[in-house]
């Protein structure tokens, strides 16, 4: 029986180095401080896109980091206190709701990466970035297919652009009690769905897609980037 807790803490500690893989292979080339990128509410019908960026100390182990979706809320927010406290720096960047609709959710997801990098302080030297290239900066970027279940700093910021995301949508829920926000975090559940189709849109969805609305709107790039150091 001692056996089988052991051989789980070695195959949690395997893991964890495999995630600080590729921040390893970057320090190798001198690379010091790389910053690990990613989005959240890009499928959402409502509220902003989040982005996080996150530069993580050489040799950093969190236990239980992973990919955000893989993660229940109490989890994601234990890790998001604890990122926020160890990280070298971490910074967040949103695009509302009616910028989406003015472009599209790609250019809006990418200028909310955009704004997270570059309030990054100390900023970073590299970036892996979760399946694309940040516009707008010019450093080394890799992107990583499925980085934030292949890389510490791309899941760190998984976490923190979820947590933080939902705590907009749970703020937004108590503004607009109607649509559930606090629940399904804006995305196409069958509650949501109903809401909708009670209710019509309200300021904070996205008109464009399907099904909330026929026609969308249009407006200029809005939003805002937040930053802050362990």
């Amino acid at each position: 029986m001692t056996s089988e807790p052991l051989a789980a803490l070695f195959a949690e500690l395997g893991r964890l180095q495999e995630l600080r893989r590729l921040e390893g292979e970057l320090a190798r080339r001198g690379f010091a401080r790389v910053a690990g990128v990613d989005e959240a509410g890009r499928g959402s019908l409502a509220g902003p896109v989040v982005a996080a960026a996150v530069i993580l100390p050489p040799g950093c182990v969190l236990p239980g980091l992973d990919d955000s979706k893989r993660l229940d809320p109490e989890s994601r927010a234990l890790l998001d206190r604890e990122i926020r406290r160890v990280a070298l720096a971490f910074a967040v960047g949103e695009v509302s709701a009616k910028a989406i609709d003015a472009g599209d959710i790609l250019r809006a997801s990418l200028e909310a990466m955009r704004r997270a990098v570059v309030a990054l302080e100390p900023p970073p030297d590299a970036l892996l970035v979760d399946a694309v290239r940040v516009p707008g900066v010019r450093m080394a970027q890799l992107p990583v297919i499925r980085g934030d279940s292949l890389s510490a700093s791309i899941a760190a910021a998984s976490i923190v652009a979820k947590v933080y995301r939902d705590g907009l949508l749970e703020a937004l829920g108590r503004s607009h009690p109607a649509y559930g926000f606090e629940s399904h975090k804006g995305y196409g559940t069958p509650e949501h769905w109903d809401a909708l189709r009670l209710c019509g849109p309200c300021p904070e969805h996205r008109l464009p897609y399907r099904g909330v609305v026929p026609d969308g709107a249009g407006g200029a790039i809005g939003g805002r980037a937040v930053g802050g150091r362990g």
